[in-house]
């Protein structure tokens, strides 16, 4: 069965939702998981694909556009068209590898901040597809760095809150005006 989701990856000059930015509550809140997966969240996938292709963006997670819901849209290949995109709605990582690897990652929700994180190399997950399937996937290099940092969002877990470098941490975060207030770290 085809992807009922079908987005153009192209910059729309008015994406659908707002991205919140570090220092809104709405990235500190758990989301909630998803009961049924139908029609009205297909169109949430979609606007949530826009925007984020809008922000040039390779996932973003519906808590980052103020909603608590546990879906996840990614694409890491958003300039080939014929890649299709990820749709995560309750995913749940079932392994993660005892290899790490430091990666530079930055967030839609923080833009123009990019610093290191440690994370493992290797993620397999279970999830619901934007059709309600059941389904696992195992991922390594950037999909499962991708796949870790948007779960962490449901979790109002965001990607500063991991940096082990403080001083970097601060450095960048005042460059780009955000306050390190907004850093909660990760225990």
């Amino acid at each position: 069965m085809p992807s009922e989701v079908v987005v153009e990856k192209q910059k729309l000059k008015n994406p659908p939702l707002d991205i919140r930015y570090l220092g809104d509550r709405a990235l500190r809140q758990s989301a909630k998981r998803v009961a049924k997966v139908d029609q009205e969240l297909r169109e949430l996938a979609k606007e949530m694909l826009q925007t984020m292709y809008s922000a040039d963006g390779i996932g973003l997670a519906a808590p980052q556009v103020a909603l608590q819901k546990q879906v996840i849209v990614i694409d890491c290949e958003p300039d080939n068209p014929a890649n299709p995109p990820l749709i995560l709605v309750n995913p749940a990582i079932k392994k993660l590898s005892p290899e790490l690897c430091v990666m530079q990652e930055g967030c839609l929700s923080i833009p123009g901040v990019y610093l290191d994180v440690v994370r493992p190399q290797v993620v397999e997950i279970s999830y619901k597809d934007e059709n309600g399937r059941p389904r696992t996937l195992q991922a390594n290099e950037l999909l499962a760095r991708c796949i870790q940092h948007e779960i962490d969002h449901l979790n109002g877990v965001l990607f500063v809150d991991r940096v082990e470098n403080q001083i970097a941490l601060n450095a960048e975060l005042s460059k780009h005006g955000f306050s390190a207030k907004a850093v909660k770290p990760f225990a």
